[in-house]
């Protein structure tokens, strides 16, 4: 049985859509049109907030971080008056040696003032030292050691801090991921019809990694850097209220700085991830149909398309790194104009006694810790934005309408006969565009029904409301009895086997391709699918036969054999429906008439829908419904319909005219 997702394989590059990139808007030809999304203005406040929200599971481990990290930032920040306290003990000794021979401090600093030297008297009497006392190298060497103690287990916390965080935002991620793939299985075919692949794909990868490595510093970096700046404001003050003040001061004109700044460069971002994505789905589309621009000789136009959105990435990532850029030149700047006003001050401070030399060599270390931190937040606010502009494409995909839920009381029909009823459906892509209205159709179990017509009369949107890939506007389709938006979607799809123009193959074995969808089976049930619908014949001649790994893209089998291995996963399936688009145009005539065969063996007792342009395939259905502008227009039997010489009759001549031109 085929995945749903192959009936979204006709969204990919096609010959036309290649040609004619870039797009715009929805195409008027039914469920396959592609769309680039629109991207909503970015809600700055609201997504981080979000951001945030979702690291609510680890708040244990955040809480640890926070302690961790406070005690990584008090013991930093005690470091540095410590030192201090050893320069006071060096210069103390250096001042103690000087005077030797006073009696006592006070006598050493009336003898200065006595000899006109009334501003070393000052720092004099600010100093604690002894006459003839020289440096205690022990008491240093304890005080030293004891700033090593320190910072060695500041360290220490940093570095736990750092493997806790690292553990907050990966689960963060991983669930985010899990998030992100359990909303893409929940949401309509509607959303991929809109969305290139490369789109998704973007930001469900690109999106959430930035999303995990914003976090990632902004929980290390961030944190430390808020809880050292409340940690050295609160040491500055104690020192020195005055140099505190003008340290304060440079706080506001910083955070100025950067949200003027950052408001400049927030759109930017979101302009980034936006061309990041439509690159990367230029990219897929591009590689997934290269060998149709090749065909079409369409490199260039393709090189040109390419050209276009990287520029526009260049320029968007040009502009918000180079704004963004901008803050950390500007808070070094404000950090040195602080810089030299506490050194300018606490110099006149210590000559004129009122601080030790000490408290201000600490408060200058002080100062650089001060303005580091706020200079490391201002310099991750392009890294913030660039995050929670990821963040918003992905909330984005998260917030996007789902399909229907499913019924809270599913109803199981009481048989599996596959007697299909259309009641008065009427369905539309666009509201003000109608495509089909008050379709009714009845189709006996065991009957296999052909739908035929010109592209766009609907014959593939019947089948996608049968598959509930679509919901009816009006109206309701039964399966043996029971409304098929009764059931679930699982036990629909279930009876339900699916074989598609466009193939879909995974990474695996031919064996593993063939069994999915159908559950547990056995190796022998593989080896009868596979004999039944011709695949048997050209795997055992493969090295590694059925053990044979083949790509998503199966590009070591031709398009005829990928097509037959498909089959013979709907074979294995044996599901009650079976859905036929156009399921044998990959393969040869001689392997079509074999696959006809064991379709009519298959089809036995099912109720099978086929579309075909072909029409000499479809002469022994049982209806053959003719399809224009989603209303059926003939049904009969192929004898009933050349009889009426109606639109099937004019069909049917058409083919055959080509294939007498085709002889020609």
């Amino acid at each position: 049985m085929t995945s749903p997702e192959q009936n979204g394989k006709k969204a990919e590059a096609t010959p036309a859509r290649i040609a004619n990139a870039p797009r715009q808007g929805p195409g008027p030809g039914g469920p396959f049109r592609g769309a680039m999304p629109t991207e909503k203005a970015m809600n700055f406040k609201a997504s981080s907030l979000r951001l945030v929200r979702m690291m609510r599971p680890e708040r244990t481990l955040a809480i640890g971080t926070l302690l961790l990290g406070a005690l990584s930032v008090a013991m930093s920040v005690v470091g540095p008056k410590i030192l201090g306290h050893a320069t006071n003990l060096i210069f103390g000794g250096v001042i103690g040696e000087m005077t030797d021979g006073f009696e006592s401090k006070d006598e050493a600093v009336r003898a200065a003032r006595a000899a006109g030297q009334g501003s070393f008297a000052d720092m004099m009497a600010a100093m604690d030292f002894t006459p003839g006392v020289g440096i205690d190298f022990t008491e240093v060497g304890r005080v030293l050691m004891l700033a090593l103690a320190l910072f060695v287990l500041a360290s220490a916390c940093m570095l736990w801090q750092g493997r806790m965080t690292t553990v907050i935002v990966q689960r963060a991620a991983y669930r985010l991921r899990e998030e992100a793939e359990t909303k893409l299985s929940r949401l309509p075919l509607s959303y991929f019809d809109k969305q290139s692949r490369g789109e998704i794909l973007s930001r469900t990868t690109n999106d959430i990694d930035n999303i995990a490595q914003t976090l990632q510093q902004a929980m290390s970096q961030l944190v430390i850097s808020l809880l050292t700046i409340v940690g050295v404001l609160g040491m500055m003050i104690w020192i020195s209220p005055l140099l505190a003040l003008i340290a304060i001061v440079t706080v506001p004109v910083s955070l100025w700085v950067t949200v003027r700044i950052g408001k400049r460069a927030q759109p930017q971002f979101l302009k980034q991830w936006a061309s990041t994505g439509k690159l990367n789905g230029h990219i897929e589309e591009m590689f997934t149909g290269h060998s149709l621009v090749k065909v079409f000789g369409r490199q260039k136009e393709a090189a040109a398309t390419f050209a276009e959105h990287n520029d526009a990435l260049y320029q968007a990532a040009f502009k918000a790194q180079f704004i963004s850029g901008a803050i950390q030149p500007a808070m070094m700047f404000i950090g040195n104009l602080n810089y030299v006003l506490v050194a300018v001050i606490g110099g006149l401070k210590v000559a004129s006694g009122t601080m030790s030399l000490g408290d201000v060599q600490a408060f200058i270390q002080y100062s650089r810790q001060f303005s580091q931190p706020i200079t490391q937040v201002a310099s991750m606010a392009n890294l913030l934005q660039s995050g929670v502009a990821s963040a918003e494409r992905v909330f984005d995909l998260l917030d996007a309408e789902e399909q229907s839920p499913e019924p809270a009381a599913p109803l199981v029909p009481a048989s599996n006969e596959g007697r299909v009823t259309f009641e008065h459906v009427a369905f539309r892509y666009d509201d003000d565009k109608p495509l089909i209205e008050d379709l009714s159709l009845s189709v006996e179990p065991g009957h296999t029904v052909a739908i035929v017509g010109p592209t766009g009369a609907g014959k593939t949107t019947l089948v996608n409301l049968l598959m509930r890939f679509y919901e009816v506007r009006g109206g309701r389709i039964t399966l043996d009895g029971v409304d098929i938006a009764s059931m679930t979607r699982e036990d629909l799809r279930s009876r339900t086997g699916m074989v598609l123009q466009d193939t879909w193959l995974f990474g695996g074995t031919i064996a593993e391709n063939i069994a999915y969808g159908a559950g547990d089976v056995t190796e022998e049930q593989i080896h009868r699918a596979a004999k039944a619908t011709h695949v048997d014949h050209f795997v055992r001649v493969l090295p590694d036969g059925y053990d044979t790994v083949i790509d998503e893209e199966g590009s070591n089998l031709s398009a005829g054999e990928k097509q037959l291995v498909t089959i013979a996963r709907a074979f294995l399936a044996e599901p009650s429906i079976l859905i036929l688009d156009e399921a044998t145009s990959s393969v040869d005539t001689r392997t079509e008439l074999l696959i006809q065969r064991a379709m009519t063996s298959l089809r036995s007792g099912r109720t099978s829908f086929v579309i075909a342009h072909r029409l000499s395939t479809i002469r022994d259905a049982d209806l053959i419904l003719v399809m224009e502008n989603g209303e059926i227009v003939e049904q009969g039997d192929h004898t009933e319909l050349l009889e009426k010489g109606g639109a099937y009759a004019r069909l049917y001549a058409a083919q055959f005219a080509e294939a007498v031109v085709a002889e020609d």
